[in-house]
């Protein structure tokens, strides 16, 4: 089954973007669509595709598309929008079995020994954590019911008119609650993210979505890259890492010039083998 990604971000592309291009190079049966307003002057793979496009295009795509003025005025704002990429970008997503939005701070292992066409034949969704969904990663069926699930949401207008961040692709800032195991019901928040809407669309058995946990976050270290295999502790395969907080920790003077085949990731920076 063939999968699209597509990942928004706007400005100079920063150091680690190397390491998430390298990454993708080894996964060649998932494309990765990289919308941005800066040219890239990476050498990129036949798989990972660049898109031009502002963020006042993108506000005005939307509009159209969702057919109500949309208040998109920065990059940040666009983590609100993850859940309509099938929708906005449909485009060049037609001929995807599924699509999925992400982010850069990322590098993946093989993403094929987790996302089987096994595993996809048998859900409309595909979540990489267990307990809540991930904006850095994240999958849907390519079918009207999917690209527009997040109409369920009776919050949906309200997020997308107003300037302010919800982080609506994921829990509404509920992380913790959901990790708790509650549900959206015992959960009170501003708004009704995508991870209400799931949940109660799952119950319901209105979709079938698939929640396990196959990747690491925080800082952890004792990560090693091998050709496109990720393994964590020396034992564990993991689909990707999650560099949202090691980025925050680790500032190269610049960026490398050439990855490697094989690098690990400590607690503070990346050693090239």
């Amino acid at each position: 089954m063939k999968i699209a990604v597509v990942i928004c971000f706007m400005g100079p592309m920063p150091w680690y973007f190397k390491y998430f291009v390298h990454s993708c190079r080894y996964n060649p049966s998932v494309d990765f669509y990289i919308i941005s307003d800066r040219k890239i002057t990476d050498d990129l793979p036949a798989n990972v595709k660049p898109v031009y496009m502002t963020v006042n295009e993108i506000n005005t795509l939307a509009t159209k598309k969702l057919g109500f003025e949309v208040n998109i005025r920065s990059a940040y704002k666009l983590c609100d929008f993850k859940p309509t990429y099938g929708l906005l970008f449909d485009s060049f997503l037609k001929d995807y079995d599924f699509w999925g939005h992400g982010d850069i701070d990322v590098v993946f292992g093989n993403i094929r020994s987790f996302i089987s066409d096994e595993l996809l034949e048998a859900h409309d969704l595909i979540c990489v954590r267990h307990d809540f969904l991930t904006g850095y990663f994240q999958l849907f069926r390519n079918n009207e019911k999917m690209n527009m699930l997040f109409t369920k949401s009776k919050d949906y207008k309200r997020v997308m008119q107003e300037k302010q961040h919800f982080c609506f692709d994921e829990t509404n800032f509920k992380f913790n609650e959901f990790a708790e195991g509650k549900t959206p019901d015992e959960i009170p928040s501003e708004i009704e993210s995508m991870m209400h809407v799931v949940k109660r669309a799952q119950q319901k058995n209105y979709i079938r979505a698939f929640f396990d946990f196959m990747v690491v976050e925080g800082v952890p270290g004792n990560i090693k890259w091998n050709k496109g295999e990720l393994i964590f502790k020396k034992r564990f395969e993991i689909l990707l890492y999650h560099m949202i907080h090691f980025k925050k920790k680790y500032h190269p003077k610049r960026g490398p010039r050439h990855i490697p085949d094989v690098f690990s990731i400590s607690k503070n920076r990346i050693y090239h083998n």
